[in-house]
Formats: C-alpha cells, structure tokens, sequence
C-alpha cells in the first residue's frame, strides 16, 4: 500500500481520490508517520442520494404546521398579540 506525505496527498488529493475510488487505497503519513488509511466506500456506503423522503410514514405535519406558534411569535416581533 501507497504512504503518501500530507503535503503531497494536498496537492494530489483529486487523483489520489479518484484512485482510492477505484480500490486504489493509501496512507496519508506527517513527518512519516502514518495518520489516516483512506480506502473506497462499499457499495451500501456509497447510497446517499436517497434522502429524500426517508422517513416517509414515520412521522406526521399537522395541518396548522404554518401557523403554529403565530400569537406568540407576532408578540415577539411586534410587541402585540394578533
């Protein structure tokens, strides 16, 4: 496996992604010490575009969503309730 010093791995750090990506991994070492191993994600790691709508059918929004809280926060910002 590749050492690569810090100061390198900076100004390759495009490559050297590209290259862990493909299964490519390597140690980024300071003063030649080894510090962190970097290595591709997994398949299952590598699913976060599927954020959107997550917790579908797990958790409810009142219909009053918009208005909830409005007295309280109109008398904050202008001193007098609606």
């Amino acid at each position: 496996m590749q050492t690569i010093n810090i100061h390198e791995a900076k100004t390759h750090l495009s490559r050297l992604v590209e290259e862990a990506a493909q299964g490519k991994s390597f140690i980024i070492a300071k003063a030649g010490k080894p510090l962190v191993k970097v290595s591709p994600l997994s398949a299952e790691e590598r699913k976060g575009d599927e954020k959107l709508g997550f917790m579908a059918g797990e958790i409810s929004i009142p219909d009053d969503f918009d208005s909830l809280g409005a007295p309280e926060i109109m008398l904050l910002f202008e001193g007098k309730l609606s």
